[in-house]
């Protein structure tokens, strides 16, 4: 694969020059309702978007699936790795408390290794989602070589 180095920010704001302990800026999502019933993210369960039926289950509201966690996250790697995390990239996510309706979800990161791999660098780097609360509702590492 071959990445068109043209176009401002395609290979993203990580180099071989940025250090382990490096910040990364999150991104800040609302958990939204009207996205959490859409078909592409759970409107095959009335816990993702119907209200009355989620806390006839037991919720205080209805709740996030994670793959919308997980889009968030990958929003904020792509934002700094750019196209390097489109190839050759892993992420791993663990689900640790559910997103309910209306909470205010923001991804945080922070690069934990860098590992010299061909001419350039496999980072790693540490992940979590929390809402303003601070509680945690991801958590994870994403994986990505740069410049090899």
């Amino acid at each position: 694969m071959t990445f068109n180095t043209n176009i401002p920010g395609s290979l993203g704001l990580i180099n071989s020059d940025t250090p382990v302990g490096f910040v990364l800026d999150g991104v800040k999502k609302k958990a939204a309702i009207q996205l959490m019933g859409s078909r592409l993210w759970g409107r095959f369960n009335p816990n993702h978007w119907d209200p009355v039926y989620a806390a006839e289950t037991g919720l205080a509201a209805p709740i996030q699936t994670g793959e919308m966690s997980s889009a968030y996250i990958s929003e904020m790697c792509v934002n700094y790795f750019g196209a390097h995390f489109f190839r050759n990239a892993r992420i791993v996510c663990k689900y640790v408390a559910s997103s309910l309706a209306n909470e205010i979800i923001t991804t945080h990161g922070v690069i934990t290794e860098k590992t010299p791999n061909g001419h350039g660098h496999r980072f790693k780097v540490e992940f979590w989602a929390d809402n303003e609360q601070g509680e945690r509702k991801t958590i994870g590492f994403a994986e990505v070589d740069v410049g090899v």
